[in-house]
């Protein structure tokens, strides 16, 4: 692991941007968009590290991916592709390939002179160290709910690089508010102790409070603040997509701050629905590019906000068959409301807060009573999914066998099915209640 001393004083580019919430854009204008964007750059000679989303989030990377290869190729003295994984499981040379656009074990085909790598957040050593967010900063970011010192781990390969350019897309989500932007550096491609402590920050503000918002929240500001110690110089391609397809509303060019912020305002308008009145029975169908439930839960994140109380959210995958891969000490812990952990702090507080973290976005808003031992929550939870009952069981989440659901029926008896859930943020319309 590298140490490194302070950057250069990064540039702020006010963002740019085509489309907007109405309409998609055509191939063509996104080529040329992103071709004028970079030509309006110094890049000539320097080195290019462009950060990319996996697999859990829906965009035409090829034809992102394509068009900035086009608009760099011959230019930049080299370029890498880092796949911001933050800590899901490694993608293989094969969903890459799909993923990217070429031919398996055919990069050099399709992308000449293009490197592409994991972020191997497991392998401490790939990291360098950017330096450390002081207790009394990170207080102030927290705005109080958290002070100690935050080590700030980043990729190796970003700080190699002269310029880190982000290309992903702007969602809904349930640890920072709207994703994207620095989002791409912390938790992206970052190392674990910033991942940690930035996720707990999101559960003590709860996922149904922090989701959706445009504001530079606790957990934003900290991102920037983390980002603000990267040496490359910082561009971001933000852009918002047609819900449920690979077209694109929009696309935000600028610092990655500037651009995140221009494209977030579009995501807001995009991908939040309003509901009336609150729902009693939702079935949020996960789509497969979720492939565990460490994934798949954003099909209960996006609609807790919009559940009545006592009702009940049903993630329906029948090809998921294990709760996390990559995270196995969550099968132990299970799944709990914030206060269960808040309120035994010195039992929980050498596991992972990420983890933690994660565990109160599923199990949602509720109640624990140390001296009962009782957990209340607000809203059921239930998988069905190929994972066996016991183990959904032990998890503290109900079960139901995938076979036994009938969505025509479910829909004729009144629960609100959701297709392709994760994306999409539900909530009731101002100034109705749920109950």
């Amino acid at each position: 692991m590298t140490s490194l001393a302070d950057g250069p004083a990064q540039t702020h580019l006010p963002a740019t941007r085509v489309g907007g919430v109405e309409g998609v854009l055509g191939e063509d204008e996104v080529r040329r968009f992103v071709r004028e964007r970079l030509d309006s750059v110094d890049l000539d000679g320097r080195s290019v590290c462009i950060l990319v989303p996996d697999a859990t989030r829906t965009c035409p990377l090829p034809l992102l991916l394509g068009a900035v290869h086009g608009a760099l190729a011959g230019r930049v003295e080299r370029m890498t592709v880092l796949i911001a994984l933050g800590t899901h499981q490694a993608m293989s040379e094969e969903a890459i390939a799909r993923h990217l656009g070429y031919a398996p074990g055919a990069l050099q085909d399709t992308y000449p002179g293009m490197t592409v790598l994991n972020h191997e957040w497991w392998r401490p050593e790939t990291f360098a160290d950017l330096g450390t967010i002081p207790a009394t900063r990170l207080e102030e970011l927290s705005e109080g709910r958290l002070s100690l010192d935050v080590p700030v781990l980043l990729n190796e390969a970003v700080v190699e690089h002269d310029v880190a350019l982000v290309v992903g897309p702007v969602l809904p989500h349930e640890v920072v508010g709207i994703s994207g932007g620095n989002k791409y550096f912390f938790p992206g491609v970052a190392g674990q102790q910033i991942i940690d402590v930035s996720h707990w920050i999101g559960a003590l503000i709860t996922s149904a409070e922090i989701i959706g918002t445009t504001d530079v929240t606790p957990v934003r500001a900290l991102i920037n603040e983390g980002a603000a110690l990267v040496p490359a110089e910082k561009l971001a391609f933000c852009f918002v997509g047609a819900v449920g397809t690979h077209d694109l509303h929009s696309i935000s060019f600028g610092d990655t701050i500037s651009a995140w912020a221009d494209s977030a305002e579009v995501c807001a308008a995009t991908h939040v629905t309003y509901l009336d009145e609150p729902v009693r029975r939702v079935i949020s169908l996960v789509p497969t590019m979720y492939d565990d439930i460490w994934t798949g839960a954003k099909g209960f994140y996006k609609l807790e906000p919009a559940v009545a109380d006592g009702g009940e959210v049903i993630l329906y995958a029948p090809h998921i068959t294990q709760i996390s891969a990559s995270h196995p000490e969550i099968d132990t812990i299970g799944y709990h409301c914030r206060d269960y952990f808040v309120k035994q702090w010195d039992r929980f507080k050498d596991v992972h807060w990420s983890t933690l973290a994660h565990s109160t976005h599923l199990r949602g808003a509720g109640s624990y009573d140390p001296e009962t031992g009782t957990e209340r929550f607000r809203v059921n939870v239930t998988l069905a999914t190929r994972i066996p009952e016991e183990v959904c069981r032990a998890a503290n989440l109900g079960y139901l066998d995938p076979d036994s659901i009938d969505l025509d029926a479910e829909i004729a008896a009144g629960s609100f099915v959701v297709p392709d859930a994760g994306e999409v943020l539900f909530r009731l319309t101002p100034g109705h209640q749920g109950g």
